[in-house]
């Protein structure tokens, strides 16, 4: 054999997978050292794969061999080393292609089919076609334990050579890369797929679709609410693929859709057969605060809370619940016919139509309260039959409150019919009509000197206005609270909710008004003061106020008396101080006008101008006598000068005169 033929024949065989027959043949046949390099150039990875080579492949080797060996009997040794050619061009070209087939060309992260031909407890070996087999872990066939050799099975090359030279591949990713491409697929083509509903979650459930798990919202589930999730659970259920975030790679599905097209054609025929007035068969599908959905047989329905009963409900539970078969009348609806409003009272004939006819204005009824308002309280005589009872019409009293301070919801009253519309059907109601007006007889219940306690309601600048009984109000003013104390305001004399002894003044029955005194009940004190506060009488008192108009003295017995500036002043010059207690000197007393102007200045003064009238009158006693004993000698004496005498006379008497 030629080296150019060796060469030719070493290229033409060179790693395929008859390599290895042919080796073998060769080494039966002889030791040429161009076999010897044959196998010296075989691939590292290929040894590595001899090296890890599983027992089952062990046990195929003589299987092998045997191939080999009729290999090399078949083939003509002679014709090669003679050079000659034995192959057709056509032969030639079918074996290039076989040769050609026998290897795939494959790249990492790629999804390939592969054949397992060994597995054992820890992994499994897959062919895919490769110069060498790959490996896959045990763990990722779990689902299914009947896996066998010879089964076909998707793989995931993660790396084409390990650091053993071992190919790695994964049939978990395989299956996911499969399976996000089967969910894209369904979204691209609107296939109905299938899914088994593993675990209920917030807001819906998760779905294994493919080996994805799927988002299954709550509201996709059905046309109706579902109110219990866990019945699905573990149920196999079809499905569509309505949305898919590649980013996240998260998956919608919903079930919801597949039965809509169905319902649609129904809800078409029945919308086009819609007409106001119309009664129809629903089921109660929920249930809200305001009013109730109705199901029509794919078409929604809403009866709001004030069409489900003449009566007055705080909520619709308490006519309907859920999954209740009903009949309803239509009462309107859109130009698309999207929105149905429907009624349930209408089926009904209205409570007003049903009054009785002998009910007239003054009679008695008898109802329950079911809305309370500031203005007014609302009482339900009969089922959907009401009627207000304003708050003036609650109490005869003139104050200004709430119906929640008479009435609560749910009470039970008895009210007498004020006004009755029947056409309007509006009726409004008394309370206090059931009792006798206060003012009918109020001469002879609260007569002019009469005394009551009352209970102070209110204030203003110039008095109090009191309660005596329910209905009957007065106003006592500021002046008639007290004989003796200046009050500014009543909230210095009483407080409001406190009760205070009356006297009625006067009463003025048109206007319903009384006038009222609280001082009255007393003897007026003025009449005893009159007679103790004397002009220039002396009482202690002390300064409760200073003002620089004066100052408030309180005297004894609670009256108070009032100094001006120039009666405040001490007699080592000083003005008296808040709190001090001095002798105070009635100047001025006036009863009417409960008054009392009292001086402190006056005490002193008083006393020092009593002793210069002391001295004075000693003084002019003296000189009378003098006067008087000169003039005795003027008429008896005939000696002296007498002019002198007499002019001596004269200015004596003169100085008299101005004495006087």
């Amino acid at each position: 054999m030629t080296e150019e033929k060796k060469e030719n024949l070493e290229q033409e065989v060179q790693e395929t997978p008859v390599q290895e027959e042919i080796k073998a043949a060769e080494a039966v046949k002889e030791e040429t050292p161009a076999a010897e390099e044959v196998v010296e150039e075989a691939p590292v990875a290929e040894a590595a794969e001899v090296e890890t080579e599983k027992p089952a492949a062990k046990k195929e080797a003589p299987k092998a061999k045997k191939e080999a060996a009729k290999a090399e009997e078949e083939f003509d040794w002679a014709s090669l080393e003679s050079g000659t050619e034995t192959y057709s061009e056509k032969e030639r070209g079918d074996l290039e292609n076989l040769y050609n087939n026998t290897l795939n060309t494959v790249s990492e992260k790629e999804v390939l089919e592969g054949k397992v031909i060994s597995l054992n407890k820890r992994e499994v070996v897959v062919d895919i076609g490769y110069k060498s087999d790959g490996i896959v872990s045990l763990n990722e066939f779990r689902y299914n334990p009947e896996l066998k050799v010879g089964d076909t099975v998707d793989v995931y090359i993660e790396s084409l050579e390990d650091k053993k030279g071992q190919m790695i591949l994964s049939h978990k990713k395989a299956r996911a890369t499969r399976s996000w491409e089967r969910v894209n697929e369904s979204l691209e083509n609107d296939e109905i797929i299938k899914g088994y509903i593993k675990c209920r979650t917030k807001g819906g459930m998760i779905v294994d679709v493919f080996g994805i798990e799927a988002f299954l919202p709550g509201s996709q589930i059905d046309v109706k609410p579902i109110r219990d999730y866990d019945v699905y659970v573990g149920k196999t259920m079809e499905f569509k693929v309505v949305k898919i975030n590649h980013e996240y790679r998260n998956v919608v599905v919903s079930h919801k859709a597949l039965i809509e097209a169905e319902l649609e054609q129904q809800k078409k025929e029945i919308i086009a057969k819609l007409e106001k007035g119309q009664v129809l068969e629903g089921v109660v599908k929920n249930v809200t605060s305001y009013g109730v959905f109705m199901d029509l047989g794919g078409v929604d329905g809403l009866i709001h809370i004030t069409d489900l009963s003449w009566g007055r409900i705080s909520h619709p539970s308490e006519i309907v619940e859920l999954d209740q078969k009903l009949n309803v009348v239509i009462l309107d609806f859109d130009d698309d016919k999207k929105r149905i409003a429907l009624g349930l009272k209408q089926l009904t004939p209205h409570p007003w139509d049903n009054l009785d006819e002998k009910l007239k204005v003054g009679d008695k009824v008898k109802g329950k309260v079911v809305v309370i308002a500031d203005y007014g309280a609302f009482v339900e005589i009969a089922p959907g039959v009401e009627g207000l009872i304003h708050v003036s019409e609650m109490s005869w009293s003139q104050h200004l409150r709430s119906a929640q301070d008479f009435l609560s919801v749910g009470d039970e009253v008895e009210a007498s019919i004020l006004t009755l519309d029947r056409e309007e059907r509006k009726m409004s109601l008394g309370i206090k009509q059931l009792k006798e007006d206060p003012w009918s007889n109020i001469d002879t219940e609260y007569g002019v000197g009469s005394k009551h306690t009352a209970k102070v309601r209110n204030f203003t600048n110039f008095g109090v206005f009191v309660e005596i009984t329910e209905g009957v109000d007065g106003l006592i003013h500021i002046s008639d609270l007290s004989w003796t104390k200046k009050i500014k305001h009543p909230s210095e004399f009483t407080a409001i909710g406190e009760d205070i002894e009356v006297v009625v003044l006067d009463i003025d029955k048109e206007n319903r008004r009384l006038s009222l005194g609280h001082k009255q009940l007393e003897e007026n004190p003025w009449d005893v003061f009159e007679t103790i506060f004397t002009t220039d009488s002396i009482h202690e008192g002390t300064v409760v106020e200073l003002m620089d108009k004066g100052a408030v003295i309180a005297l004894p017995y609670g009256v108070e008396g009032f100094a001006t500036p120039r009666h405040l002043v001490k007699e080592d010059g000083t003005s008296v101080k808040q709190d001090e207690k001095l002798d105070f000197k009635v100047i001025e007393f006036n009863k009417s006008a409960k008054r009392i102007i009292v001086s402190h200045s006056r005490i002193y003064e008083d006393v020092k101008r009593a002793e210069e009238g002391e001295q004075r009158k000693a003084q002019k006693s003296t000189t009378k006598r003098a006067m008087k004993s000169v003039s005795d000698n003027i008429e008896k004496t005939t000696l002296g000068d007498i002019s002198e005498l007499a002019a001596l006379k004269k200015e004596m008497e003169k100085s008299e005169k101005k004495d006087k």
